[in-house]
């Protein structure tokens, strides 16, 4: 049996762990802890959680959990991800992965000295239509590729408290949003690109509520990526992931979500296609992932490597862009 412990009764867990937890077998969620006891135990009670911790560390260190859920805004991530691997406990920590580069290594480097599993949950990587797009791009379906266009738009209401209006809480549509088709662009390509350039629209919080970039892969292969979360846009996600190659041009429509809807659009020189994937959610193939990694069935997709090098793309996106260096 594999027991999770939630770091924090966010809205998050409930879709991304609880309920596929429920799908999966020897599997549960044993444990909680929030920054209130009396939600944490609101939160359990709830869902049918067990065992109520009075606080994090005690979460961490409690003899009834496995693996720790951090679903902390991100600038928990860095310090209670490496408290609880040096606690003897396996991590999967929501995105985006740390506050900065610095961290983001320095929480690898935790895992490695302690010999626990440390995974980035970026859940989209982990479901059949992700992985055609890749199976489809590597057969040279649309020939070689020459650029990528990827978004990620929706919009988020600002009120006070909003963790994604609040810079010192790891908030900003870059980081909440453009981390998504940052990483869809670095999956597709499979190495690390350089930034030539970012513009960004800030709102009065001092967050950046949209961000466009331009990336050069190896090879010449441009990028260009954007994300936005600001209150004039249409209702709905809107995300998109489109490759263009030598002979043809492949477009995902939602790879963020795709269990919820999406489409796999081929055009080349044959005509075009379009499919959909089957599949449970993003969040049901991604402890699927993550479980079968802890039980040694399944070799780990998404490494630390990566995670350090979206949190640098991330770094200097924001640089290029006019940032100070969040901390």
């Amino acid at each position: 049996m594999i027991r999770i412990g939630l770091l924090g009764a966010s809205r998050i867990s409930r879709g991304a762990i609880i309920r596929p937890a429920t799908a999966i077998d020897d599997v549960e969620v044993a444990a909680v802890a929030a920054r209130d006891p009396e939600r944490a135990g609101e939160f359990a009670e709830e869902h049918g959680i067990d065992h109520v911790e009075p606080d994090y560390d005690a979460l961490i260190n409690s003899d009834h959990v496995d693996l720790i859920y951090n679903g902390l805004p991100p600038v928990g991530h860095a310090a209670w991800s490496i408290a609880a691997l040096e606690a003897g406990k396996h991590v999967l920590c929501e995105k985006p992965f740390a506050m900065n580069a610095g961290e983001a290594h320095a929480m690898v480097e935790a895992a490695e000295r302690t010999g626990r599993v440390l995974i980035e949950a970026f859940h989209y990587r982990f479901h059949p239509a992700f992985i055609q797009t890749l199976e489809i791009i590597r057969s040279g379906e649309i020939g070689a590729v020459q650029s990528i266009q990827a978004h990620f738009n929706v919009t988020v209401a600002y009120s006070p408290g909003e963790i994604r209006y609040d810079a010192s809480l790891g908030g900003g549509a870059m980081m909440d949003l453009g981390c998504y088709p940052l990483h869809w662009v670095r999956a597709v390509m499979g190495t690390e690109p350089r930034v030539l350039s970012a513009h960004a629209q800030r709102h009065e919080t001092g967050v950046d509520i949209a961000m466009q970039a331009v990336l050069e892969f190896p090879g010449g292969v441009g990028a260009n990526i954007s994300s936005s979360m600001s209150e004039e846009l249409p209702e709905g996600v809107d995300a998109e992931l489109k490759v263009f190659g030598e002979s043809g041009v492949l477009t995902f429509v939602n790879p963020l979500v795709p269990h919820i809807g999406h489409e796999l659009i081929v055009e080349n020189e044959t005509g075009k296609s379009t499919e959909e994937v089957a599949g449970e959610s993003t969040y049901h193939h991604q402890l699927e992932h993550v479980v079968g990694v802890l039980r040694g069935e399944t070799e780990q997709v998404t490494g630390g490597a990566d995670a350090v090098g979206n949190m640098a793309m991330l770094d200097e996106i924001y640089s290029r862009a006019g940032f100070q260096a969040r901390f």
